[in-house]
């Protein structure tokens, strides 16, 4: 089965250039060996059903219907070193650092915008710019609470970060349900190996929100959701009921003249503390957005504005994950925090930046092109596989709006042996792990959600593209020899994550810009 597989071009995850497994993989890569093809199809087989059990879904949309489907589940895991994992991890807690300075900037006093750190226009023509937040002090200073970044590794292994999701980053149940499934797939391999934890997660984000509360006291916290019709409201049902707090609606909130967010329960009304909103900025408030929202609460920013409310993540954040405002994360960094930034970025050009739009103009068939405020892989062209067509369709757009639109060089995403129709083959892959920041500390989750392109030499990753997903594995020692039975057999035994105190959790740029251009050629 493996003994023939054949990695793609570039760096595969699993099997180093020789055809050998990579150190931190030899453990696992015996074991899939030993237990042959098929029985690794049987496994693969009771992981599908064991989904559909716990009801694990994603919906998509069909001719306006909305569709539950099952989640697509890979059983072959991907392997990180925990060496490794160490220092993605403290540049991610570096990113969102700096981001959540940029965004208090922003709203404040534009310093960075007067230092020539970033321009003007690229704030202040932003749609993702949000006025009504100027002045406001969240507590601690931090508005983006939550991040999910995308990362991608390239040929030589480094891991680059693609983009950033601070405004309601979604896929974290995904990664505590994967390692749900493959604990009951593989039990073998978590009794004998040491594999990290992930569900630390959900007593992290308690003790995160718990922490933002403006009243003393025990909080009331609840998961504000647009409804059943949104795509990830199976995501928002499941983190009420392991946050244990309430999951709500628009309509079941309501704001009175004391500014204080109150919910309607059979009891009467109970004072909310916390909102987690799992829902666009542009609809949270009618009374300040968009007038003909029926999913938001007249009034919440009126609360927050008070301070008689936290709002997680904040509004207004949406203006650090523009990816217009990504190609100058390095350079935010160094001013605000006067580091180096850890975790590069993949070089972009901006087409709000006349010279960047000419040269992308004229390398559309070498470039990745995206709409600079689109998520789930929507509108990206990829240069070299679109036909003529897409290509004069795109620069159409990009000539018409040049700001709204960003480009990138076509990078070799790291492949992963994937089971496909009864065969382990390459699949293209990348990582998107998640980051809490709050007053109290930072955490971030060990590996996070792989997602994988089903596809034969597709890009395309995301679920509602076709892309399944892949359980990640962070080991603390070359994965080769069998450890201890008793080591971390379980997540119960996971301590605190490190910055936030245990007892929180027992409660509950242009500058020096990478010259992309020689990428390209």
């Amino acid at each position: 089965m493996l003994s023939s597989y054949q990695p793609g071009p570039g760096f595969d995850e699993l099997v180093e250039p020789g055809g050998q497994p990579r150190p931190t993989a030899r453990g696992l890569w015996r074991h899939l060996t030993e237990l042959g093809l098929e029985a690794l199809v049987e496994r693969q087989r009771a992981a599908d059903r064991e989904i559909r059990s716990i009801g694990v879904t994603f919906q998509t949309y069909d001719d306006d219907a909305v569709l539950d489907r099952p989640w697509p589940f890979d059983v072959i895991p991907r392997v990180l070193a925990a060496s490794e994992w160490a220092r993605v991890r403290e540049g991610l807690i570096q990113r969102l650092r700096a981001l959540n300075r940029f965004i208090d900037d922003v709203y404040h006093d534009q310093r960075a915008v007067r230092a020539g750190v970033v321009p003007a226009d690229l704030i202040t023509g932003s749609p993702n710019f949000r006025p009504e937040c100027m002045g406001v002090d969240p507590p601690g200073g931090v508005w983006a609470q939550i991040c999910g970044s995308d990362l991608v590794r390239g040929e030589d292994g480094t891991f680059y970060v693609l983009e950033d999701n601070l405004r309601v980053p979604s896929g974290v149940s995904y990664v505590l349900e994967n390692r749900m499934v493959a604990k009951r797939v593989f039990p073998e391999l978590f009794r004998s190996y040491s594999i990290e934890p992930v569900d630390s997660y959900i007593g992290s984000l308690n003790a995160l929100l718990s922490s933002l509360s403006p009243a003393p006291g025990e909080p009331t916290m609840a998961v504000l959701t647009p409804g059943v019709h949104n795509s990830a409201y199976v995501e928002h049902a499941f983190l009420a009921q392991q946050l244990g707090i309430e999951l709500v609606e628009g309509s079941d909130l309501v704001v009175l003249e004391d500014d204080t967010v109150y919910m309607r329960t059979v009891g009467g009304l109970e004072r909310v503390d916390v909102v987690y909103r799992r829902i666009d900025e542009l609809f949270l408030d009618p009374e300040v957005f968009r007038r003909d929202s029926y999913v938001g609460v007249p009034g919440l920013m009126r609360a927050w504005r008070k301070g008689h409310v936290a709002i997680v993540s904040a509004p207004g954040v949406g203006i650090a994950d523009d990816k217009a405002v990504y190609a100058f994360v390095p350079e935010i960094i160094r001013y605000f925090l006067g580091e180096e930034p850890i975790l590069p970025n993949v070089p972009t050009w901006r087409c709000g930046d006349p010279e960047d739009c000419q040269f992308v103009l004229g390398h559309l068939d070498a470039l990745v092109v995206k709409p600079a405020n689109e998520s789930g892989g929507y509108g990206v062209v990829i240069g070299p596989t679109a036909g003529a067509d897409a290509l004069a369709l795109v620069a159409q757009r990009i000539e018409q709006f040049p700001p709204n639109w960003v480009a990138q060089p076509v990078l070799s995403l790291s492949t992963m042996p994937t089971l496909c129709d009864g065969a382990v083959v390459p699949r293209h892959v990348d990582l998107r792990p998640f980051a809490l920041l709050g007053p109290e500390g930072a955490y971030v989750t060990s590996g996070g959600l792989t997602r994988v392109a089903r596809s034969e030499g597709s890009l395309i990753v995301n679920s509602s593209q076709g892309g399944g997903s892949k359980d990640t594995w962070v080991v603390d020692a070359v994965l080769s020899e069998p450890a201890d039975a008793d080591v971390r057999a379980g997540d119960d035994a996971q301590d605190p994550p490190h910055d936030i105190p245990k007892a929180a959790v027992h409660r509950s740029g242009r500058g020096q810009r990478i010259d992309a251009r020689e990428l390209a050629q």
